[in-house]
């Protein structure tokens, strides 16, 4: 994982490193078990923290992630994924918990676990921005 986004060999001092972004990269923030995990963390946290509607909360999540609020496209980008993923995941019950289940930290069972799976796959997405990793 660290050769895909480009660590230092630790073999000699690096001054400058290098920005690139693969589709390797893509690849592990979207399927690690770590990465999976830290998204069900924060959807979990949108949920508690982010507002009472799905705008409020991936606004949240988005200013989590990015250290501002979502533009108008933006927003909308992230709606439309939330209301994709929660549909997905209210009509098949077995591919949300198989979601949920990546990781060791223990879930927050009084959350509604197919809205908490919509929300982990809209948070992948927000771990998964060129503005998250890189932070222009």
């Amino acid at each position: 994982m660290m050769m895909n986004f480009d660590a230092a060999g630790r073999e000699a001092c690096v001054v400058r490193e290098l920005r690139t972004n693969t589709p390797l990269q893509s690849l592990n923030l979207m399927n690690d078990v770590t990465y999976l995990e830290a998204a069900r963390k924060m959807a979990e946290r949108m949920m508690r923290e982010g507002g009472k509607t799905p705008a409020e909360r991936t606004a949240y999540g988005f200013e989590l992630v990015t250290s501002r609020r979502p533009g108008e496209r933006e927003a909308a980008t992230l709606a439309a994924s939330f209301h994709y993923h929660r549909d997905r995941f209210l009509s098949d019950r077995a591919a949300a918990q198989k979601y949920l289940a990546q990781g060791e930290a223990p879930r927050d069972e009084k959350l509604d676990q197919q809205e908490v799976a919509a929300y982990t796959a809209v948070a992948s997405m927000l771990l998964n921005l060129d503005a998250t990793l890189t932070k222009n």
